[in-house]
């Protein structure tokens, strides 16, 4: 796990102590080593922050240049098949110098060129530089688990892992990309390839870039898509042998993944929070892992409400783990500006703290945590996923007339009633469903906060998210495949990389394999994930096979803290400085939000989102 930083233009040359800086932004990424390579012309420059996981002799270091072909890669993530493809490698002629993942990448690379990177599973963002062709190639790993920014201007290409070591540079105009605000107060994230800073942009998942050195052109193109479901399959409903079957085959692909991805040359340890999706994960590992397995769990001091321990403590138990109990301290006023300035954009997924403390607990004793992060995307384990269905249902029973009526009179309640969005949404379709899953200030309601909103000419928030839902059949795919596409790899991810790479923790995920992913959406029928009355339904099914059979794998905790009450006390402070002014959003909009913040959890949220930008503001001084 590291942070990669890199320059390429057709006629401008590295400024050598700029890229240092812009690397070194990062050393919370890679506090382990740090390397800078540049061409004879000064046209290409590579920068690294390493934390070494696999290999960690100075062989491992980076920026590593292909001792045959001149190449050179700066390199971020896992290659979880490295020793299969170094195999493959091998038996074609390919001999290495080190036990590194890099060393392999770069072989990949000589041997199969671009194509090399469908052939790759993990997580990832790197960038190669191939001098005899005069391109640099980067790339992203399948589920958006790595970042990567990126800004062409003036035939220069410059790119980095994380936005703030852009913004190092005094050339990037400091300027707010309006359709990302909007797409941010909407969501609590900004999503896709979509940037808050104008001018810079973000590598979707997926996805690879060309980049000619010649002309300065550039192409983007996806190297892998989510499979797409027929929808007779996706209706039909197993018998007890095919469901035992598929269960079967579920279960192979875990064991592989999990196997995978305990490889490392550091402590590595596994995040159990006590639910389905970690306890599954902790369960396999158990017996895949050669050494006793160590797992952690973190209790926030002072919110028993908020404790899983029990659970937890219940798995490790049951697979006989040596377990460990770390309580979090709480959360200070400090931790809320350090996390603002470490996410780089604003985020307003306040579970991002308790995320952060669990890290920091964790790494004191490992550099690698296993988590069981994807489970509720992959197998519809969200409750919007069944109420998703359910409301398909209805929209197919009750005459259109009525669903018109219905919406007409919900829109004329307040927008933070519960239910309103529901019936609103019945006079639609699927996507005014997905597109109002999550959303925190609809449109109206965010040109009120933002004024230059209101007469904006992008495509409203919701118009995306409609347009990924209709590339999907099935209501639950379509449900599923905007929450993989957009909320996992734009929040959750975001939170889990930021957070835990604050600490130089590696986080990984076995739940986000290509194979599991292929299977959970391209071979499992809607009635084994998710239902109008059941969520992941076959990762319970495999649960009767690994875990205790008292532990409640039904309910739905989710990684929170008393946010209301915190934003009263703790957060006091940073709000009072909000609202004395010198904001750029509607004031007596925001005395509104605050003082109705500790009512309800959507309104505490709602609070936080605004905090949370203008604290962001304010840190960049963006405009």
């Amino acid at each position: 796990m590291c942070g990669i930083v890199g320059f390429a233009s057709v006629r401008h040359t590295v400024n050598r102590e700029l890229l240092e800086r812009q690397r070194d932004t990062m050393v919370h990424r890679g506090p382990d080593s740090a390397g800078v390579w540049i061409s004879e012309n000064g046209r290409v420059g590579f920068g690294h922050r390493r934390l070494a996981i696999i290999d960690l002799s100075p062989g491992g270091h980076q920026p590593m240049v292909d001792a045959t072909t001149g190449t050179v890669v700066t390199f971020n993530g896992e290659i979880y098949n490295f020793r299969e493809l170094r195999a493959e490698l091998e038996s074609a002629g390919e001999t290495f110098a080190t036990s590194s993942d890099t060393e392999v990448l770069l072989a990949a690379y000589r041997v199969w060129g671009v194509e090399g990177v469908r052939r790759l599973d993990g997580m990832f963002a790197f960038a190669i530089y191939d001098a005899t062709l005069q391109r640099v190639l980067m790339a992203r790993d399948r589920a958006g688990e790595k970042p990567l920014y990126y800004r062409i201007s003036d035939g220069t290409l410059t790119f980095a892992s994380e936005l703030k070591a852009l913004l190092a540079d005094p050339s990037l105009a400091r300027r707010i990309d309006h359709a990302s605000l909007d797409d941010y107060l909407a969501y609590g994230y900004v999503s896709g390839d979509r940037c808050i800073v104008a001018g810079v942009r973000k590598l979707p998942p997926a996805h690879q870039m060309l980049f000619d050195l010649a002309s300065g052109d550039s192409h983007i193109n996806a190297y892998w898509t989510l499979p797409v479901i027929d929808q007779a399959f996706a209706g039909h409903i197993p018998d007890a042998q095919e469901t035992t079957q598929l269960t079967n085959e579920l279960d192979a692909i875990l064991q592989g993944s999990v196997a995978r991805q305990l490889i490392a040359d550091v402590p590595i340890g596994v995040l159990l929070s006590g639910g389905l999706d970690s306890s599954l994960v902790t369960a396999i590992a158990a017996r895949q892992s050669s050494q006793p397995l160590r797992t952690f769990t973190v209790s926030m001091a002072g919110s028993a409400a908020h404790d899983e321990a029990p659970y937890a403590r219940l798995v490790a138990k049951h697979v006989g783990s040596a377990h460990t109990e770390l309580l979090a301290d709480p959360a200070g006023e400090d931790v809320l500006p350090a996390l603002i300035r470490q996410f780089d954009e604003p985020f307003a997924d306040s579970s991002m703290i308790p995320t952060y403390m669990v890290s920091r607990a964790i790494r004191e004793h490992a550099t690698v945590a296993v988590g069981g992060d994807g489970g509720d995307e992959l197998f519809g384990g969200y409750m919007r996923h069944p109420l998703h269905v359910r409301q398909d249902a209805l929209r197919r029973r009750i005459p259109g007339v009525v669903r018109q009526l219905a919406a007409v009179g919900a829109q004329a309640l307040p927008s933070t009633v519960k239910g309103r969005t529901f019936a609103m949404n019945l006079a639609g379709d699927i996507g005014d469903s997905v597109a109002s899953a999550g959303r925190l200030f609809n449109a109206q309601e965010r040109a009120q906060l933002v004024a230059s909103l209101g007469s904006t000419q992008h495509p409203r928030a919701e118009t995306e998210r409609r347009n990924v839902a209709r590339s999907h059949r099935s209501t639950l795919h379509r449900s599923t495949a905007t929450d993989f596409l957009r909320y996992m790899p734009d929040d959750i991810l975001v939170k889990v990389d930021r957070s835990s790479m604050l600490t130089s923790l590696e986080v990984r995920a076995p739940l986000l394999d290509r194979s599991v992913i292929e299977f959970a959406f391209g071979r499992l029928p809607d009635a084994l994930r998710a239902t109008g009355t059941g969520r992941k339904l076959i990762l319970r099914a495999l649960a009767e096979r690994y875990l205790p059979a008292e532990l409640d794998i039904t309910r739905k905790q989710g990684f929170s803290i008393p946010l209301g009450e915190w934003l009263g006390s703790t957060w006091r402070g940073s709000v009072d400085d909000v609202l004395a002014g010198g904001t750029m959003l509607d004031t007596r909009f925001l005395r509104q939000l605050m003082s109705v913040a500790q009512r309800s959890k959507i309104d505490a949220d709602r609070a936080f989102t605004v905090l949370a930008f203008e604290l962001w503001r304010r840190e960049y001084q963006l405009s």
